[in-house]
């Protein structure tokens, strides 16, 4: 064995006055430690002293009746100067006294007794050296983790702020003029108060967003922002997921289940299609936005939450109040503050920054490097009614994404529907543009034939002889009837 490879074992101390012990303590632990040896506590004080060994040495094997001292008083000295070296007792007797005197007074790790046995003996060392390397471990760690603390906030404090810059107000796109700004308004001065609130809209503008808008500008940011669509589930499932239940509450339920309410403590639940819940689960709810309680199925407590609850729908809850369908109590509870959500339609003015966010979302969701649109795009994007609302777009948008080879997306990847809109008029409703049509017959369908033909061109990116082929017509035909619609490209 190379002294490179002794210096890189463990180091232990051995005090014994008798020669023989020594060398055979030497002898069992050479192998698995670099071992060395004094006769008396003198020359072990001598060895940690003088020979820069202290630091290093991890364990002080000691014999208890030496001339002169006794085992436990020089690991008591061992204890106040080298505080980590792990430190055990070797006697031939067992006397009460000196374990005590050494477990108090030296903070020995073992007591063992002679004669010993050669592997219980290693085994013994060899768990004492990683008892000094736990040690050493748990003093870094927790070096680090002061240290680490003020970097800890940081990081916390920093994935905050992107949530809110995410989830917050920010989060909601709008241009100026927008009839969404109104709406960020309201949510700004609101947000800070724990009112409840209902969110109305149609099917697909963002509710969720805003409500979330509210949570990320609220106090509560820091704690769970919890989701449910209670359209989504029928009444028994709902309250069970909602409330929560213990084990054995109905069949099928084999262990505790924490509910929503309970999940969000401290933040905010949304509750979306609220108006499609029933009137006998609106009484249950009622309750706990009253008392702020509830009782798990199969529980005879009741458990106390502080949640900020926020209900949307895209039905008119008012009519569904007069005609008993939705409970007032409920309703009034529910809409302390009710904002509207403007459908797609009515925010033109936001489309292209619509479309721009949600083309870098879909890009990085698709892993494609997509950068924008062409102008005929968004001339498209902007003349379409948007049914759907913000869902729709972005589904579009996705749909272009997935399709494209290029790093602009072209008119020519927009879905039929959307193509069908003629640019520079809203769609109202399906097929409605066609009372926008001037002059008799003849004009009207010219206009039309327009459409067609324009649909047909850029769907083809704009080759006559494909879109030719396609409308039945020769390629001189079809150029005569661009030139003559002013659809005529280089």
């Amino acid at each position: 064995m190379n002294s490179a490879t002794i210096r890189k074992l463990p180091a232990i101390l051995v005090i014994d006055d008798e020669v023989r012990s020594q060398e055979a303590l030497r002898r069992t632990l050479e192998d698995d430690f670099e071992v060395f040896c004094a006769g008396s506590a003198a020359a072990g004080m001598d060895i940690l002293e003088h020979e820069q060994h202290g630091a290093a040495i991890r364990v002080v094997l000691c014999d208890q009746r030496m001339p002169g001292t006794t085992g436990v008083a020089f690991l008591k000295e061992v204890r106040n100067r080298w505080p980590d070296a792990v430190r055990i007792i070797l006697s031939g007797h067992t006397d009460a006294e000196d374990i005590i005197s050494g477990v108090n007074d030296a903070g020995i790790w073992q007591y063992l007794l002679k004669p010993w046995h050669p592997e219980h003996m290693l085994l013994t060392l060899k768990r004492a050296a990683e008892v000094w390397r736990l040690q050493q471990e748990n003093q870094r760690l927790s070096l680090d983790l002061r240290t680490a603390e003020p970097v800890l906030k940081r990081r916390v404090e920093s994935k905050y702020e992107k949530l809110r810059h995410a989830f917050g107000l920010r989060g909601l796109i709008r241009a100026p003029g927008s009839p969404l700004g109104s709406v960020c308004d309201l949510v700004e001065r609101i947000a800070p108060f724990d009112l409840s609130v209902l969110v109305t809209g149609e099917s697909g503008t963002g509710k969720e967003m805003v409500a979330r808008a509210i949570h990320y500008e609220s106090h509560r940011t820091d704690r769970p922002f919890i989701t449910e669509n209670c359209g989504a589930l029928p009444d028994t499932l709902l309250e069970s997921e909602l409330f929560g239940y213990k084990r054995g509450a109905f069949t099928g339920a084999t262990e505790d289940r924490v509910g929503l309410f309970q999940q969000a403590d401290g933040g905010t639940l949304f509750l979306d299609e609220i108006g499609e819940t029933s009137p006998a689960f609106q009484v249950k709810l009622l309750r706990v936005l009253q008392e702020g309680e509830f009782r798990p199925l199969g529980s005879n407590r009741s458990v106390t939450v502080d949640v900020r609850v926020i209900a949307a729908t895209n039905r008119d809850l008012e009519d569904d109040v007069r005609t008993g369908r939705f409970r007032q109590d409920l309703y009034y509870r529910l809409a302390t503050i009710a904002l509207h959500v403007p459908a797609l339609r009515e925010r033109p003015m936001d489309l292209a920054l619509l479309a721009q966010r949600l083309l870098e979302s879909s890009s990085r969701s698709l892993g494609k490097a997509v950068e924008g649109f062409t102008s005929e795009a968004l001339a498209c994007i902007a003349a379409y009614r948007w049914p759907g609302n913000v869902r729709q777009l972005q589904n579009e948008i996705l749909r272009m994404v997935a399709l494209t080879n290029a790093s602009t997306l072209g008119a020519d990847l927009l879905s039929p529907q959307v193509l069908r809109t003629p640019v520079g008029e809203t769609q109202s409703e399906d097929l409605a543009w066609l009372s926008s049509l001037s002059g008799g017959l003849k004009e009207r369908m010219e206009q039309l034939e327009i459409q067609v033909i324009r649909e047909a061109m850029i769907r083809h990116r704009w080759n006559k002889s494909a879109a030719a082929r396609e409308l039945g017509l020769s390629r001189v035909g079809l150029r005569a009837k661009l030139v003559r619609a002013g659809l005529e490209q280089a």
